[in-house]
């Protein structure tokens, strides 16, 4: 009993250390991948701000009583650190707990276009979320890291890998180069160099490059 106690005490101090450090947080709710999400630490909880104008929170299924999963990375060697189960709370715009959040996640957000009337629009477009821990331990801690990789498979895109090219006859131009570096002149020379091109080459010759 007292160990079972003594390591949840130490998860929640690696809870709150590790995102207290960290910049970002990954938030996985009900629906949706996990994002990475900017937030603060306030109150005992994870403090994020999402809607028109901020980071989007609409497809990741983060109801008011919900629960969510946070994972936190190591801010030393950016790997995963901790990752903790959390409850949902989102404070009524205008309330205490609201303000309190609001007051201090104002101080953290750069460039905002609008940084005198933030609140009114806060309270008026966004949502404000607490992310508060509910487990007694962690279920990601150093010592209890799962051994299947968690590695996220890339989004579906319609380009091709590396986007579109010039074809290439790779003898015909290797050559070419290399003619080109012993052709006398190329150096301390009035006459620039022409570049060589065979004339058995089916490639077509390099003209102005066009693409995106």
């Amino acid at each position: 009993m007292t160990e079972t106690v003594s390591q949840a005490l130490q998860d929640r101090a690696l809870i709150e250390e590790a995102t207290k450090k960290s910049g970002l947080i990954w938030v996985r709710g009900t629906t949706g991948p996990a994002r990475a999400l900017w937030h603060l630490w306030h109150n005992g909880a994870a403090c994020l701000v999402g809607g028109p104008g901020e980071q989007p929170l609409d497809d990741l299924g983060l109801t008011d009583g919900g629960t969510a999963t946070v994972t936190v990375r190591s801010k030393d060697k950016g790997g995963r650190l901790v990752a903790w189960e959390a409850r949902v709370v989102e404070p009524a715009p205008g309330s205490e707990a609201w303000q309190a959040a609001v007051e201090e996640l104002k101080g953290k957000r750069l460039n905002a276009p609008d940084a005198d009337t933030l609140t009114e629009r806060w309270a008026r477009e966004c949502r404000v979320l607490r992310l508060e821990p509910t487990g007694a331990e962690a279920t990601q801690r150093p010592g209890r890291m799962p051994e299947v990789s968690h590695a996220a498979p890339p989004p579906a895109s319609p380009r091709s890998p590396g986007g579109p090219h010039r074809p290439r006859c790779r003898s015909c131009c290797a050559g070419a180069a290399r003619a080109d570096r012993r052709r006398p002149g190329r150096f301390g020379s009035d006459r620039a160099p022409t570049p060589s091109w065979r004339s058995g080459c089916r490639s077509p010759r390099p003209g102005p490059w066009t693409g995106p």
